[in-house]
């Protein structure tokens, strides 16, 4: 078996591939139209012979294409459920965590600034050591 057999497909051989077997299907459409004599039907054999040919090679390619599909997913479609419903769901989660997040950090900055201005207050003497882990940390010690 030849290296590019044994590889992982691409989606240009994909797309190659599907160009051929449009062509066999508007061959045999004008065929079709057009059949008139016994050398006709040959060909249209010869034709639907390349078009089965060509469409196991898609298979096979098929079959190496590197696909990532979550299991979540392939349930959704194996209960008749549209994946775009599964994917609105999952981008409105995804925004929900991505606000809680964003506000944990605003509260953790916040508690980091009060808790550094406490201590620079009842500890003086350890105030640039607070300040450069302030700093550090993306705050900024306001005079």
């Amino acid at each position: 078996m030849s290296e590019e057999k044994m590889g992982v497909a691409s989606l240009d051989e994909v797309d190659e591939q599907l160009k051929g077997i449009i062509n066999n299907l508007y061959v045999l459409i004008v065929q079709t139209f057009d059949h008139h004599s016994a050398n006709a039907t040959q060909a249209m054999s010869a034709e639907i012979k390349l078009l089965i040919q060509n469409l196991l090679s898609l298979i096979e390619t098929s079959r190496r294409l590197p696909t990532g599909l979550p299991p979540e997913i392939i349930d959704y479609v194996e209960r008749s459920r549209n994946p775009d419903i599964y994917t609105r769901e999952f981008v409105e989660l995804v925004q929900r965590l991505n606000q809680q997040l964003k506000g944990r950090s605003k509260a953790y900055a916040d508690f980091r600034d009060v808790l550094a201005r406490e201590m620079m207050s009842a500890l003086p003497e350890c105030r640039e050591d607070i300040t450069k882990v302030v700093e550090s940390t993306g705050g900024k010690i306001s005079a």
